[in-house]
């Protein structure tokens, strides 16, 4: 259980063999290691001299996983409803774990390819909609063999004007032209079209592996992000600028004009019970820009969720993903945040022209839900400072909508050095503010309206009542960071029933432990993943945020998505000091393409098939997958084998399957390989 197969020939990232081998055989089990032939890539580097090609990720797979202590395992993660079977209930008790013993048998395949293979990598063996959609079907049947599915599709390029850079719903051209108006933002929302694509995005001409973390926060590769709007328009303001093959970012701008770690810290000097990193763990910055304020709030170890809307030019969301700054595509409009409420410790905006204010304080009701009691909204745009009329209406028209409100100006400083000023507000901690208005201009919501409903669900101007009932979500304040990230929700209570089936705090433990197994005996040295090389990750499926918390000592970090078709677990992962969104994985997400380093699936594929296809849901990961990015899938075996079949047919390299009594788990690599044929307009 050390993470290690004795007498194993390990294969480093670079093909190099680190050691000798001996065969090693246990039957009922299988472990595969595969390459795929020079088209696509180089993957023929894993082939040893004695014809052994068998990667570093299967020894330690093999050997790691902790299904011999009976706790929670990668088979019982198909127990995940209370409507769980027999056999999903034997397998979240612990039996019929994967490859327990630490044997496997080693499986080879060749480095070669038949030439049938390689004429249908290369995309000669053209095939119409009509017999890729016949082909798709047989691939979900139990009689359709991987052999006959692996190349049995036929990839084309996107044709969508932005090229690029597209996202589905986010630029569905024909549904913007549609929409009656513009001016609460409606065409920076979501409008996904009927059928999810399944074409994948081009690369930008000249593109290349993104620099690591941390020199990715002050520069990236011009070709990766060619845009020169931004550094033309921003430039004067020193935000980002053209230096050769490189886009740096030498300043944050007129805001922040010395730095956003000096800005950060004038907040914590004139509020020190905002504690950066501590109490103030998860943060949410509205208008970020290229998030430099998150970028810069990680070296205080708090973690922020940075947003902004999609733009044509300047595109600052994609800066900050490039840069490895956790940020996502989103605009206030007229729909919910996809967050839970009372969720982030801290909502900032600096410069972010959100219109407060209006509608009778829509957006800011907004914050207040996603706001826990107690939490801050920072606020420094140029109402707060300047003295022109339009600004002067503006702060008195906020002073007066955060009155009615209940929230407290918490603190009002200037900052001499960038000549700019700030007000933090804070939420209130009991409902005694609002039973006594005498005018109630920000109404309370009613009971039945769920503050967590957020996928989908339009804006209501209405405020919840603070959690006051000493069990109930909301009603106090988390243990500070980083004790939080593995303490029990105290709202868990022993008589609810956990997704697994447990009581609701041992569900959780288990959890938290078998993930921190997983990671620690495989993931981190057994997959061939090579980490200095991974920022940016996503948990598809992300549970309680175990994947995430077992990251917490590594150089990344993680969205953690909560499917909307299942239990809302969104919480808890707030709860432990981590961040996430919901998402229906039947439709594009809010991401610009080549986002994430490492994407992780786990035992979601089986279930989305029964709600959409799973072809467009795989070209979808290879969106916002860098080249040469990896992807890991746990799941029953025909959906392993059905992604890896789609998986080849994307050139990808299938580093490693593993199976064993109908479960099992595969490491794929994305490739640079692209087609040439642009599909044709419907």
């Amino acid at each position: 259980m050390n993470g290690s197969m004795d007498g194993a020939q390990t294969v480093k990232e670079d093909g190099k063999v680190a050691e000798k081998s001996s065969d090693e055989t246990a039957s009922g089990d299988k472990v595969e290691s595969t390459d795929d032939d020079a088209s696509t890539g180089a993957a023929s580097k894993n082939a040893t001299s004695g014809g052994q090609n068998v990667a570093a990720e299967t020894m330690a797979f093999a050997a790691a996983d902790d299904g011999a202590n009976g706790n929670i395992t990668e088979d019982s993660y198909a127990a995940m409803n209370s409507s769980a079977t027999t056999e999903e209930k034997k397998q979240a008790a612990g039996e019929g774990d994967l490859l327990p013993s630490g044997q496997a048998e080693l499986l080879n395949e060749t480095a070669s390819a038949s030439s049938e293979e390689k004429e249908a990598r290369a995309g000669k063996n053209k095939k119409t909609k009509k017999q890729k959609s016949k082909e798709h079907g047989a691939a979900s049947g139990e009689t359709a063999s991987v052999e006959e599915e692996t190349y049995s599709y036929t990839w084309m390029l996107c044709n969508a004007s932005t090229g690029a850079d597209y996202i589905p719903c986010l630029d569905n051209e024909a549904a913007i032209k549609k929409l009656k108006s513009n001016k609460r933002y409606e065409h920076r929302e979501r409008h996904c079209p009927a059928d999810a694509p399944s074409c994948l995005v081009p690369l930008p001409e000249g593109y290349r592996q993104p620099i690591p973390w941390p020199y990715s926060r002050d520069k990236i590769w011009y070709h990766n992000v060619p845009r020169t709007m931004l550094a033309s328009y921003k430039g004067h303001q020193n935000w980002v600028k053209i230096s050769g093959e490189h886009l740096t970012f030498p300043g944050d701008g007129t805001q922040f004009k010395h730095g956003a770690l000096h800005y950060i810290e004038v907040i914590e000097e004139a509020l020190p019970e905002v504690t950066w990193g501590r109490r103030s763990r998860v943060v949410l910055d509205v208008g970020c820009g290229i998030a430099s304020f998150g970028g810069f709030l990680l070296d205080k170890d708090a973690l922020t969720m940075s947003f902004a809307p999609k733009e044509e030019h300047e595109a600052q969301v994609q800066f900050a993903l490039e840069r490895g700054i956790p940020a996502v595509s989103a605009v206030m409009g007229t729909k919910r945040l996809p967050f839970p409420g009372n969720a982030f410790d801290v909502i900032h905006c600096a410069r972010c022209r959100v219109p407060w204010h209006i509608e009778g304080g829509t957006l800011l009701l907004e914050v207040n839900r996603l706001l826990r009691s107690g939490g801050l909204f920072v606020w420094s745009a140029t109402p707060v400072y300047r003295k022109v009329p339009e600004d002067v209406e503006i702060w008195h028209a906020m002073a007066a909508l955060t009155k009615s409100m209940c929230w407290e100006m918490a603190k009002k400083t200037s900052d001499t050095v960038d000549q700019t000023a700030m007000v933090v507000f804070k939420k209130p901690t009991s409902n005694e503010c609002y039973d006594a208005r005498t005018r109630a201009e920000a109404p309370l919501c009613g009971a039945s309206d769920d503050q967590d409903a957020a996928w989908n669900v339009t804006l209501r101007p209405c405020m919840h009542r603070v959690p006051t009932d000493a069990s109930a979500r909301g009603s106090r304040w988390p243990t500070q960071w980083p004790k939080r990230l593995a303490t029990t929700p105290y709202w868990l209570s022993a008589d609810q029933v956990g997704v697994y089936g447990k009581p609701a705090p041992a569900d959780f433990a288990a959890d938290q432990e078998h993930w921190r197994k997983v990671v620690e005996n495989s993931y981190l040295h057994g997959m061939g993943i090579d980490w200095k090389n991974v920022r940016n990750v996503m948990d598809m499926r992300a549970v309680n945020g175990g994947f995430a918390a077992a990251l917490r000592d590594m150089k990344v970090w993680v969205m953690n998505v909560v499917t909307v078709d299942s239990p809302d677990m969104l919480p808890i992962i707030y709860e432990r000091g981590l961040f996430g969104m919901y998402h229906d994985w039947c439709e594009s997400f809010s991401t610009y393409p080549r986002t994430y380093d490492l994407v992780h699936a786990d035992h979601l594929f089986s279930k989305l098939k029964s709600r959409c296809e799973l072809l467009p849901v795989i070209a979808e990961v290879d969106r916002i997958m860098r080249p040469e990015g990896k992807l890991i899938v746990r799941d029953d075996m025909a959906t392993v084998e059905e992604v890896q079949s789609i998986a080849r047919s994307l050139h990808w390299e299938v580093r490693m399957t593993v199976s064993k009594q109908g479960q099992g788990l595969l490491c794929v690599r994305k490739t640079m390989w692209r087609p040439t044929e642009v599909e044709a307009l419907s």
